[in-house]
């Protein structure tokens, strides 16, 4: 959030599969439910207008694990 809040607009996505395939994640015992959430940001210059992004809800059961980050995209 603070290097968010320094750029007046920002670009934000939540990586799924981009994320989760690429990034494993072993557990031991085996979990029963796991939320993996990771936003990848982009400082702009102006305001854009981009398709909303579908976010499915989660529901905990059982041993469960989230994991939560993000990061800049620099390029």
């Amino acid at each position: 959030m603070p290097m968010m809040e320094k750029n007046r607009y920002n670009l934000v996505s939540f990586q799924k599969e981009a994320y989760t395939d690429n990034a494993a994640l072993y557990i031991t015992p085996a979990l029963d439910s796991v939320l993996r959430v990771f936003m990848a940001f982009k400082p702009l210059s102006r305001p854009i207008s981009v398709p909303p992004q579908e976010l499915v809800p989660f529901e905990r059961k059982g041993f469960t694990v989230i994991e939560w980050g993000g990061s800049e995209v620099k390029f």
